[in-house]
Parts: structure tokens; C-alpha cells; sequence
């Protein structure tokens, strides 16, 4: 039988400064006496040892001619502690991201085939960050919380951030996966009209029929199911320059509120800036109050039965 084996990782260690002042005492020198035995200014030997300056291997070796104590020793001592501090600076990120992760919605995405079932916190880490198409936690932060986004919500009910940003990303990924003709403005337009001859057609076949017309005029159009939590009915945004994209969440489950929110997204998209991301509830309010006043001047003139 072959005996297993364990390696020794104390939780701690020890920095080299500590180690330093010991020898220091024990042999009756100052600081200041060391650096001038060393050759090296005294604030160097304050930094080891107050832990502000690493011991590198010349320092090391002077040292060991000086004190006595063999400059490997005093590497090593260095190596572990700075092998400690990363650990446990890993452990607190990986702590952080553990609380990120848990604030989404992970068995509803398990549910809809998004990812596969996490086999522990840190894999479900791992399968949101490849979801989400970023490297790490950090990176999320500054893409997705300081997006510049132009709300339209009421007071008293706001959805969840989360559960918004996943599905946003939905939509970016339906949007990715839709092949469109560069965007044209003026074809977006007469593509419209066409549309708005649907609205009165079987929802299911006429919102494929209007993915088509929008595809060939630059425009990825993706009806995304909402999360829990949501209080949306849509988004408009550009994916890049030649590619805008509508998200549809159809929460209201009525026909004239899903083509209402459709046109009142494609205002967004011919009257407004390419740099924000417009996501709709159900009441317009605070800075966004005139664009979304535009938005809904402009579905209601184009569209007088809504």
C-alpha cells in the first residue's frame, strides 16, 4: 500500500522583518548599524522590517554574511509570506465572488439550458462569468453596473439588478446570434410600416415575420422571457455601430402592449443616443421623463389605435 502523503500549509507566516528585528536584538545592532555593516541606507532596513520593503536576494546575501543566516533562509522566509499574502487575498475575492454569485437567479438559468448545474460555489462562479462573456468578477462590475442606462420605472416597483442584467445579456447573445444587413435607418423606417400591418395577424408567426423585416434593415429583434423580479416590457441598445438591438419581455402577455413596447423601442432607436441602453416599465419618471415622452409621442403619432 503506498502511504499518502500530505503537504504542510500552516494558515500563516511569518514576514521577514519580524525575523529581522529578532536577530537584530539578539545580536545588539540597530538598524542603522546594519545598514552601514550592509552598505545600504537605513531606511531600507526600517522598510523590512516594518514590512514595506521585501528582502531581494543581494539584501539576502549581505545578510547572511552580516548575521549570520544562511541567504536562501531569508528568501524563503520572504517567498512564503508573500505566497501567504496571496492566498489570502485569492481567498477574499473568491469570498466576494461567491456573494455576487448568489445574488442571481442560477437554477432559473440551470432551467432555460443557459449553463449547466454548478457542482460547487466557485464553479457557479465560473459558468456565470463565462455567461456573462468577461474574465472576472471586477471586469462585471465596470461592464455591466456602469452601463449608462436610461430608465423607465415606476416609483415602487424596480426590478431586480441581477435578474436585469441576465437578462440583458440574453438579449446580447440572441442579438450576436442574428445575422442583419447593416443598419439603415430610413429602410428601419419603412420596415415599420410594414410591421405595424402585423400587429392584427397571430402574435407567434407575425413577431417572426417582423424579426425577419428588422434583420434585413440592421435590427436584432429578440423576445426574451423575464425573470422574477422584473418589471420590464423592453430594451433597445446598439450592439455596435451597425447593429442595433430591441429586447422584448412581453411580461403584460397582451398583444397591443408587446407591439406598443416594440414601436415605443424602435423610437429609441431612431431618435436617441447610441451610447445608452433604454430598458422600459411601466412609468416614465426622473431624468429620462422627456426621452421616454418623445418615445411614446412618436409610437402613439405613427400608431393612432394604440
Amino acid at each position: 500500500m503506498v502511504p499518502s502523503t500530505y503537504s504542510y500549509r500552516p494558515d500563516y507566516a511569518v514576514p521577514p522583518g519580524w525575523v529581522l528585528e529578532e536577530h537584530l536584538k539578539s545580536q545588539s545592532l540597530s538598524p542603522a548599524e546594519l545598514a552601514r555593516r550592509c552598505g545600504r541606507s537605513a531606511k531600507l532596513i526600517c522598510g523590512i522590517i516594518a514590512g514595506k520593503a521585501p528582502v531581494e536576494p543581494k539584501t539576502a546575501l549581505e545578510f547572511e554574511k552580516v548575521l549570520g543566516l544562511d541567504a536562501s533562509i531569508w528568501l524563503g522566509i520572504q517567498a512564503r509570506y508573500r505566497l501567504q499574502q496571496a492566498r489570502e487575498a485569492e481567498a477574499k475575492e473568491t469570498l466576494k465572488a461567491a456573494v455576487w454569485a448568489k445574488t442571481f437567479p442560477v437554477t432559473e438559468l440551470v432551467k432555460r439550458g443557459e449553463i449547466e448545474e454548478p457542482a460547487s460555489e466557485s464553479d457557479a462562479v465560473s459558468k456565470l462569468l463565462a455567461f456573462f462573456g468577461v474574465g472576472s468578477v471586477q471586469v462585471w462590475h465596470g461592464r455591466y453596473e456602469q452601463m449608462n442606462v436610461a430608465y423607465r420605472h415606476s416609483h415602487s416597483f424596480k426590478s431586480d439588478r441581477a435578474a436585469l442584467t441576465l437578462w440583458l445579456r440574453l438579449g446580447e447573445i440572441e442579438a450576436e446570434q442574428q445575422e442583419c444587413a447593416d443598419y439603415n435607418a430610413a429602410r428601419f423606417k419603412r420596415a415599420l410600416k410594414e410591421i405595424r400591418g402585423l400587429t392584427r395577424a397571430p402574435v407567434a408567426s407575425a413577431l417572426e415575420k417582423a424579426q425577419q423585416l428588422c434583420n434585413e434593415v440592421g435590427v436584432a429583434l429578440a423576445p426574451i422571457k423575464p425573470f422574477r423580479g422584473m418589471a420590464l416590457s423592453g430594451a433597445a441598445w446598439w450592439l455596435n455601430r451597425r447593429k442595433a438591438v430591441i429586447a422584448l419581455s412581453a411580461r403584460h402577455k397582451t398583444d397591443d402592449h408587446l407591439w406598443f413596447s416594440l414601436f415605443h423601442e424602435s423610437a429609441h432607436i431612431l431618435l436617441h443616443s447610441k451610447k445608452t441602453v433604454f430598458i422600459d416599465g411601466t412609468q416614465a419618471g426622473g431624468e429620462v421623463e422627456d426621452i421616454e415622452t418623445q418615445a411614446d409621442r412618436w409610437t402613439s403619432e405613427r400608431n393612432p389605435s394604440s
